[in-house]
């Protein structure tokens, strides 16, 4: 990282002149960021499928509930069939590390499971990629005005609809991005 900063437990909001399909308008949460590179999810690029769908191919019987019709989010481009749950702390699964001591991520089985159940996380993002940069990558597109980044409240973020996310994590940033240029530049 050179120095720069630690962005885990972040959020990275793409601006207005960011074009790439894949993180136009998007805010990611930075689960870990080192001289590596960094891990993120999407956290607001819903896919079709639903947690009834995925609980189905698994082959978990899950309750009946509203909760089975919870929209699974593409988390990225980066190994789309591989799920990762973003949740609060408070219980333990087989495969999860803590972010902060707000946030956790599975990998697990298990945390479906329990979600099947009626038993898991209050709050939840199940997500199905990641998004990844390799080192020194994210650094150098922040740098070229791609990303705002900034503390993240990851839990309100998430009760929020994902459509509001992308402009609700700017403004907990304090800014308005609607009024951003499309266009980058430097001072």
């Amino acid at each position: 990282m050179n120095g720069g900063s630690n962005l885990t437990n972040h959020l990275l909001i793409a601006m207005p002149s960011l074009k790439d399909g894949n993180f136009s308008q998007t805010v990611s949460y930075i689960c870990e960021h080192n001289d590596e590179g960094a891990m993120g999810i999407v956290l607001n690029r819903p896919t079709d499928l639903q947690l009834c769908d995925l609980l189905d191919q698994l082959e978990i019987e899950a309750r009946k509930s509203d909760d089975c019709r919870q929209p699974i989010y593409l988390g990225g481009p980066v190994q789309t069939d591989r799920g990762f749950v973003l949740h609060d702390p408070g219980q333990e699964w087989d495969s999860t590390v803590a972010v902060s001591d707000r946030i956790n991520i599975t990998t697990s089985r298990d945390i479906l499971e329990s979600i099947a159940h009626g038993q898991g996380p209050r709050h939840a993002l199940i997500a199905l990629g990641y998004a990844g940069w390799g080192a020194g990558q994210l650094e150098s597109e922040l740098s070229n005005n791609a990303w705002l980044s900034g503390p993240a409240d990851l839990i309100k973020l998430l009760e929020m609809p994902a459509g509001r996310r992308w402009s609700a994590a700017a403004q907990m940033l304090g800014v308005d991005i609607n009024l951003l240029s499309g266009e980058a530049g430097h001072a």
